[in-house]
């Protein structure tokens, strides 16, 4: 593999923790090494609803925990032959996050199913937005389950 650089346009992929997740980042692993371009890895966090009269506001933790998980996939799913995977946690709505990560990005992949939502739907209603509004081609990757 040649010398990827830093200015390259990447391959953006989305990370959530979930097996689809994990195998949308070795796909784009793949792909980044037939393209000879860099893996950024996009977790998004976001403060949980308010309900009630019961306000609370996070602290640092959210965005700390985000960070540590996204380190952690990354870590685990990591093809050792291939440059680090850069990472990039943001605060926001995963599928807003995602499309603001894919500007200027070669490629974005997404797991086809995340952690929320309903589980018999083929896309998870953030790989289904990412597919209609994404500024660049978006790749969707079946989870294997494990």
């Amino acid at each position: 593999m040649g010398t990827t650089p830093e200015n390259a346009h990447p391959v953006v992929v989305g990370v959530d923790g979930s097996p689809s997740s994990r195998a949308a980042l070795r796909w784009a692993q793949r792909q980044a090494r037939l393209e000879d371009c860099s893996v950024e890895a996009v977790a998004a966090w976001d403060h949980p609803p308010m309900s009630g009269w019961g306000l609370s506001v996070p602290g640092p933790e959210i965005e700390d925990a985000a960070r540590l998980a996204l380190a952690d996939t990354v870590k685990r799913e990591q093809d050792p032959t291939l440059p680090p995977v850069r990472q990039r946690t943001e605060c926001g709505h995963p599928a807003d996050v995602l499309l603001r990560a894919a500007r200027g990005a070669h490629l974005l992949v997404v797991g086809s199913r995340g952690l929320g939502g309903f589980t018999g739907t083929l896309l998870g209603s953030v790989s289904r937005h990412c597919v209609e509004h994404a500024p660049c081609p978006v790749v969707v990757v079946r989870g294997t389950g494990t």
